[in-house]
C-alpha cells in the first residue's frame, strides 16, 4: 500500500457512525498521476452519523451521495445529512437470504458461504453492470466531493471503489490493496445474522481478496478484459476515461 505522506490527508475518517469512511485520494497512476484527495469517497450507509460526524461530513464539502443499497435496506437508514443529494443505484442484496435457505436445508457451510459471495460479485457483473455504467454517469457530470456507498461499504461499494480506480489508472495489486482495508476499518454489525454460524458470518462480513477476483473472473469472461469492460459495459469511451482523469487526477 502506498502510503501517504507525514503532510497527507487522512485516508481513513474515524467516524462514531460510519466507521468504513474512507478517501480514495493519494493513489500513484500507472502514468505518474495521482488521484486527488478529498474527491471521492467510499464508506458504509450514513444513517448513523453522530451530529459530530455530520459537521465533520460538512466541512470536507460533501453534496452528492451514491447508495447501492436495495429499496428495503434504504428504509431502516436514510441519510441524515441534509446538504447531501442521495442518488438511488440499487442493487438488491441476496447473499443473506442464500445462507439462510441452506441454512434451513442443512447444508450450510464456511466454505459454501465464501462461494456465495463469490457468486454475488460475479452478479455484479452480469446483472448490475447498468448500475455501475450509471455511477459513472455521475461521475463525469457531479461536482466533487461525492460518496459512494451501500450498507457495510464493502461489496457493492468496494467492485465500484475498484472500478474508478481501474479507469483512472491505478495498478491492479493497490486497488486490492484499498479494497482489503475494509477489514481493517469495518465495525459489522452481527446482530441481523446472529443465527448464522461464526465461520458464515464471518465470510459475509468481511472483504477477500477471492471475492474481488470473481468479479474480474466475469468481467474477463463476459467482455474480455478489464479495458473492454470499462468501454462496453460502462460506455467509457476515450473522451469520458480523459475527462474523468482530468476531474479526478493530478500531476
Amino acid at each position: 500500500m502506498q502510503d501517504p505522506s507525514k503532510d497527507s490527508p487522512a485516508r481513513h475518517l474515524a467516524l462514531q457512525g460510519a466507521s468504513n469512511f474512507r478517501d480514495l485520494g493519494g493513489y500513484a497512476t500507472s502514468d505518474g498521476r495521482t488521484t486527488r484527495w478529498r474527491h471521492i469517497f467510499r464508506s458504509n450507509h450514513l444513517g448513523q452519523l453522530t451530529a459530530a460526524d455530520v459537521e465533520i461530513i460538512r466541512a470536507l464539502g460533501v453534496r452528492s451521495a451514491f447508495d447501492f443499497r436495495g429499496l428495503e435496506e434504504r428504509t431502516s437508514g436514510a441519510c441524515v445529512v441534509d446538504e447531501i443529494t442521495v442518488h438511488s443505484l440499487p442493487i438488491e442484496p441476496t447473499v443473506v437470504a442464500s445462507l439462510r435457505a441452506e441454512l434451513a436445508r442443512g447444508t450450510l457451510t464456511g466454505p459454501l458461504a465464501l462461494e456465495l459471495m463469490r457468486e454475488s460479485y460475479r452478479n455484479y457483473v452480469r446483472h448490475n453492470t447498468h448500475r455501475f455504467r450509471m455511477l459513472f454517469g455521475h461521475l463525469l457530470e457531479d461536482r466533487a466531493p461525492l460518496v459512494i456507498h451501500c450498507t457495510a461499504g464493502k461489496d457493492r461499494t468496494g467492485f465500484a471503489s475498484a472500478l474508478i480506480l481501474h479507469a483512472l489508472g491505478v495498478p491492479d495489486d493497490v486497488i486490492a490493496e484499498d479494497y482489503l482495508l475494509t477489514n481493517q476499518h469495518y465495525k459489522r454489525d452481527a446482530s441481523s445474522v446472529s443465527d448464522l454460524p461464526a465461520d458464515v458470518v464471518d465470510a459475509i462480513g468481511s472483504v477477500n481478496a477471492s471475492y474481488l477476483a470473481a468479479a474480474f473472473d466475469a468481467v474477463s469472461s463476459d467482455y474480455g478484459d478489464i479495458e473492454a469492460y470499462l468501454r462496453d459495459g460502462l460506455k467509457l469511451g476515450a473522451a469520458e476515461r480523459t475527462a474523468l482523469q482530468e476531474r479526478y487526477l493530478q500531476a
